[in-house]
């Protein structure tokens, strides 16, 4: 931690910071401008043999298979104006929405900036996205056409287009099916298009015209709860939270060599949705603004094989994927005692360096070896060049954290929410504290409502406790027609209500509790807020995910995936027997008692009425694919027990409710 002095330095710092970067333009003159001053620098990284892309080698030089090539800013903005153009020619007029369906590649960038230019709204459909799901995306903003990666997700929209007021369709591939059809486009055809009728003037002409308060983008909620909101975010929305994050983490003059920032020519690695507003403002707008160089893996599986090869300086992503890095570490590492002794001694040292900012000779002997012997590993693994890792879209376990900062990768924490485009607090670089979400970022207002919680179920905490509410320009003006829910959104004095319970520290840090939608009213009256308990799972080897209930019954209890893959191990070393299905090892008593020796250990530092009295093994894995995790990889809840009906039943009734009680 920061002496006192030190953080005041820096937030008084981060409020005067202004640069090149930071404006008040729309996102299109943003990209011009950095287009600009960073012409000859590379803009985009990307991969050979992924894709039959309909773009011509001779517009887009195509890499070979597996390996990595780069334009320059100076060429992707040559691109951009062309698509730009070419999708007026299209037919979109200005405030026309049009959707973007398909995995993130460099041209969803592309085609971003191009229907931004074009004064377009663009609207964002996950690819897991069903044909009832795409036909409510696509409808609700009224959208005119539709940009989609491929043939195989273009076939959910056939099935539904009759239902669609579509006047075009755009594919990033080559097409075979659909080659004939009057209506549906390639995107070299959109960039022809472009070519044919592009005037320079014309082009900028079409830029300016747009005001920084004209809608950008809507983004639609998961809709967990109910029918999905479409989040309408602005040119000024998303602007501001990028001079917001470059004040917060760009090259400041106060800053010493020593600290990590983006900036000009160092490379980022994108593999999250650009449909999530998550990568599209921090690993899209804010790196494009930052003149950054944007890699893209092939997908979210090879990132492992991909990072090696773009070697980035830094990236972003959820908690699950930093969870999963470690869970590969610690796999590395299986095989022998000596080799799992070292490393567990490694992990051990890493987070007592990680929690300290004075360590003694002797830990610092003790990290040197350590850095030597798994450290280094770890980096190389990472690209090589890593120098830090961001984290959002949920909690980040502090043990982690610190394990991650003790091995010189720190991880910055942040917090955000679609409404707040996204970022509304982030930490610093040079007063990183684990287990925090760092402070507001400049211009974000915050408060607590204490009303909707429990005090003394937080008797632990530091500061106020209760559902955070926030102001700043980047915060939506509200939902895409649904005045009564963007009024519920709202307190009367204009305060944005996050739905999540926060501690505001003294210091000004944040701490994240739940959702409060989440937050487990037990029948004896009691509060669980389940997410934190769930995090102290992170770093189990036996736990894969894990899911904590308990609303309105008498005590805590879980849904577990177990690491399969642990269980095998563990059974060999032991010659034990187990049966051929998961489903089958799951209802095995002795890897039951295996898991649950995983749990009393976390149940050891937990409350009495909010430790795990009983649990289920469940054999599917929860994915964005299966409907049980959103496409930011946050669980959906109600479709967990749901899928898994029987197990809670199991958990709950009326033997296991006596028995749980009589012990």
């Amino acid at each position: 931690m920061s002496p006192p002095d030190t953080a005041q330095h820096w937030r008084e710092a981060e409020k005067e910071y202004t640069d090149e970067v930071i404006g008040n333009t729309t996102i299109s003159q943003l990209f011009e401008e950095s287009a600009e001053r960073n012409a000859d620098l590379d803009a985009q990284m990307y991969k050979g043999g992924i894709y039959p892309r309909a773009i011509t080698p001779e517009i887009l030089p195509e890499p070979k298979p597996g390996e990595y090539t780069t334009i320059s800013y100076e060429k992707m903005s040559e691109i951009v104006r062309r698509l730009a153009i070419g999708f007026r020619e299209l037919g979109m007029d200005p405030d026309d929405r049009v959707g973007m369906f398909s995995n993130t590649r460099m041209e969803w960038a592309l085609c971003d900036f191009g229907l931004l230019a074009a004064g377009g709204v663009v609207t964002t459909v996950y690819t897991e996205s069903s044909p009832k799901q795409i036909k409510y995306l696509l409808n609700d903003p009224g959208a005119i056409g539709v940009v989609v990666e491929n043939e195989s997700l273009l076939d959910r929209i056939i099935k539904v287009q009759d239902d669609l007021s579509l006047e075009f369709v755009v594919v990033l591939d080559n097409l075979t099916k659909y080659e004939d059809v009057d209506q549906i486009h390639t995107l070299d055809e959109v960039y022809e298009l472009g070519q044919q009728h592009y005037d320079e003037a014309d082009y900028y002409s079409m830029v300016d015209s747009r005001n920084v308060h004209d809608l950008a983008s809507l983004i639609y909620t998961s809709g967990t709860t109910g029918k999905p909101k479409g989040v309408k975010l602005t040119h000024h929305n998303f602007r501001a939270n990028v001079n917001q994050i470059r004040k917060r983490a760009g090259p400041r003059p106060d800053r010493g060599d020593d600290i990590p920032v983006m900036d000009a020519g160092k490379r980022s690695i994108s593999f999250l949705p650009l449909a999530h507003v998550f990568e599209r403002t921090v690993g899209h707008f804010y790196m494009f603004a930052s003149g950054a160089t944007v890699g893209y893996a092939e997908s979210p599986d090879t990132v492992s094989e991909d990072i090696k090869k773009i070697e980035p300086y830094g990236a972003a992503s959820v908690p699950r994927v930093y969870e999963r890095i470690f869970d590969q570490m610690r796999d590395q590492a299986s095989g022998s005692d000596l080799k799992e002794r070292i490393f567990e001694w490694a992990v051990d040292i890493a987070r007592e360096y990680g929690k300290t900012n004075d360590p003694s000779l002797t830990l610092k002997l003790k990290h040197g070896v350590a850095n030597q012997l798994v450290y280094k590993q770890v980096k190389q693994q990472l690209g090589g060049n890593t120098e830090y890792l961001l984290s959002g879209g949920g909690s980040l376990d502090k043990r982690l954290s610190e394990l991650f900062k003790g091995m010189g990768i720190p991880i910055y924490e942040g917090y955000g929410l679609t409404e707040a485009s996204p970022v509304v607090s982030a930490a610093a670089p040079e007063d990183m504290r684990p287990g925090t979400l760092g402070t507001p970022v400049p211009d974000v207002e915050t408060k607590i409502d204490d009303s909707m919680v429990s005090q003394d179920q937080f008797e632990e905490a530091k500061g106020d406790v209760g559902e955070l509410h926030i102001k700043g320009p980047n915060v939506t003006e509200g939902y895409w027609e649904m005045p009564e829910k963007t009024e519920e959104a709202f307190t009367p004095d204009g305060w944005f209500k996050t739905g999540d319970i926060v501690e505001q520290r003294d210091d000004g840090y944040l701490v994240y509790h739940d959702r409060l939608k989440n937050l487990l009213v037990l029948s004896t009256g009691k509060n669980v807020a389940p997410e934190p308990i769930e995090s102290e799972f992170s770093t189990s080897s036996r736990i894969e995910q894990i899911m904590v209930m308990g609303d309105n019954e008498k005590f805590v209890s879980a849904l577990i995936v177990p690491n399969f893959n642990a269980i095998r191990r563990w059974a060999e070393n032991r010659n034990i027997s187990l049966p051929g299905t998961k489903e089958e090892v799951c209802e095995n008593d002795q890897v039951h008692e295996w898991v649950e020796e995983d749990v009393e250990l976390v149940n050891r530092n937990l409350e009495k009425h909010e430790t795990i009295k009983r649990f289920e093994l469940v054999h599917m894995e929860w994915t964005p694919e299966n409907d049980m995790l959103t496409p930011s990889l946050k669980k959906k809840r109600r479709n967990i027990t749901d899928e898994f009906a029987e197990k809670v039943e199991r958990i709950y009734d009326e033997q296991s409710e006596a028995a749980t009680a009589d012990d």
